[in-house]
């Protein structure tokens, strides 16, 4: 979850973040009224210029003056020691980080490259999310973009990746690039996310195995999908609306209005909800996603943000606020895996206490990150500075879901992510899971109460094909919010 850009002097705190696996995240404050604006005491001082030693002095005034748990701040961190301003960061956080508080979601990062995610989308690169499959040695196909190059390249869901190189001559198995690099090694090999950077790619799918050239290139992110993304499942003499949110950012909006807008005329209130690999992005959107399923909750607290002590005269709330295009649910249900995070779990908390056991979450545990972002901006070094710096809790103060929501959803339901069949096909295993739940079936086996994050195989209760995204080592804001993003 975040809130937006800011300028050093003042941050508007209308535009919280809550991201995901790799931090991120956004949106606005709860209370539907306009920004509220804050200047941060003291405020920074300004520098002679963009030295490593002044952005790293910027970063610990954010951190000192915004940080959620500041008796969590490690004392007496040289910043000459550290080469980086992200080092020097990762050092100040580490005691909140070894509390499972802060998985590196405090972070400096592009003010232009932000911006241009989180308006529209913007992304450069082959425009899919890639699963690792350890077992296998092969890198999977979990979803790709309709208007990036990958799928241009037919390249889809379940495809496999065997190999990848820049010439016929010089391919490398991913076994191979594993061996000698570790997963880091097939980030390097997929090479940099800039325009015209072309690779080789052997792909093995349902028309056999074979080497397409794909070239990276600047795309637009569509929130929500055109071919699965909004539509109507018929079934049993029953209709169910399906959604699936790739990311929580401002051009989601007028799709989700016109997804909840087609349920209602339509007559749907059985809807499922399919999370899965969002990692998160604007509170705005979570709090209008809230607003299209609260038809019969108009006035109730949806959400609450909580701040430090120090800044709390900036805690809020958010308040259902219905509108011609909100529907009244009889039964949701969620679809999660330990990709979902921040703001789609804030929708998914923030129902819980109106829906109760009229509500699921399908699939496996969600990540965990009961906390958002806000930001500060050294506009004149590019460096925009995402800090933890408040908590996220529903209507009835329940927040503390570190360990993912599936301990706080009794009657959850495990179940796959079958990458064989596409996002929103009724023989997908959670979306067949997630309509036996609409229409009335029991779940057999609820999702094991294991932290956020945990691999499949160290479940207490067995969750097959669980997506293991492939993450860089240092994600690009896409990629903080897209986990496997490439």
């Amino acid at each position: 979850m975040k809130r937006p850009k800011q300028s050093v002097g003042m941050i508007t705190l209308a535009a919280l973040m809550l991201a995901s696996c790799g931090g991120g995240g956004g949106g606005s404050s709860g209370g539907g009224g306009g920004p509220v604006t804050v200047t941060p005491t003291p405020t920074p001082a300004p520098t002679a210029g963009c030295g490593l030693a002044a952005r790293q002095a910027f970063a610990k005034a954010v951190i000192d003056e915004w940080y959620l748990f500041p008796s969590d701040v490690a004392s007496g961190v040289n910043p000459a020691s550290h080469a980086s301003v992200q080092s020097y960061i990762d050092a100040l956080v580490a005691p909140a980080r070894a509390l499972n508080k802060d998985r590196f979601f405090t972070y400096i990062t592009s003010i232009a490259e932000e911006n241009a995610f989180f308006s529209s989308g913007s992304s450069a690169g082959f425009g899919v999310r890639l699963v690792y499959d350890a077992i296998a040695n092969q890198l999977v196909i979990a979803e790709a973009y309709e208007n990036a190059p990958a799928f241009g390249a037919g390249i889809d869901r379940g495809t496999r990746i065997l190999a990848i190189g820049t010439t016929p001559g010089n391919m490398r198995t991913i076994a191979a690039i594993v061996a000698a690099e570790g997963t880091q090694g097939i980030t390097n090999a997929l090479g940099p996310n800039d325009p015209g950077v072309s690779r080789i790619l052997r792909i093995s799918d349902g028309a056999g195995t074979r080497d397409v050239t794909v070239a990276k290139a600047d795309y637009e992110l569509d929130p929500i999908s055109d071919r699965y993304g909004a539509r109507i499942i018929s079934e049993g003499g029953r209709n169910y609306g399906y959604l699936n949110l790739r990311s929580f950012i401002t051009s989601a909006n007028p799709q989700l209005r016109a997804a909840f807008a087609s349920f209602k005329a339509q007559g749907v209130t059985d809807i499922i909800v399919d999370f899965r690999y969002n990692g998160g992005g604007l509170v705005s959107t979570a709090e209008l996603m809230g607003d299209l399923m609260g038809q019969n909750y108009a006035g109730a607290v949806f959400s609450q943000t909580v701040f430090r002590a120090s800044k709390s005269a900036e805690n809020d709330q958010h308040r259902f606020a219905p509108d011609a295009d909100s529907i009244a649910p009889t039964r949701v249900a969620f679809i999660g895996t330990a990709s979902t995070a921040s703001a789609s779990e804030l929708v998914i908390n923030g129902m819980l206490p109106f829906l109760g056991t009229n509500m699921t979450l399908v699939g496996s545990n969600t990540y965990g990150k009961p906390v958002g972002q806000i930001a500060l901006d050294k506009a004149e070094c590019d460096d925009r500075m995402r800090v933890i710096a408040f908590a996220t809790a529903n209507g009835a103060g329940q927040g503390d879901y570190y360990d993912g929501l599936a301990p706080k959803i009794a009657n959850s339901c495990a179940a796959g992510d079958d990458l064989a069949f596409p996002l929103g096909d009724v023989r997908e295993a959670s979306v067949r899971r997630a309509i036996d739940f609409l229409s009335g079936q029991a779940c057999t086996t609820r999702i094991a109460d294991a932290s956020a994050g945990s691999s499949a195989q160290n479940r207490s209760v067995p969750v097959t094909a669980e997506p293991e995204m492939l993450v860089p080592t240092n994600p690009s804001a896409a990629q903080r919010e897209l986990p496997g993003l490439f």
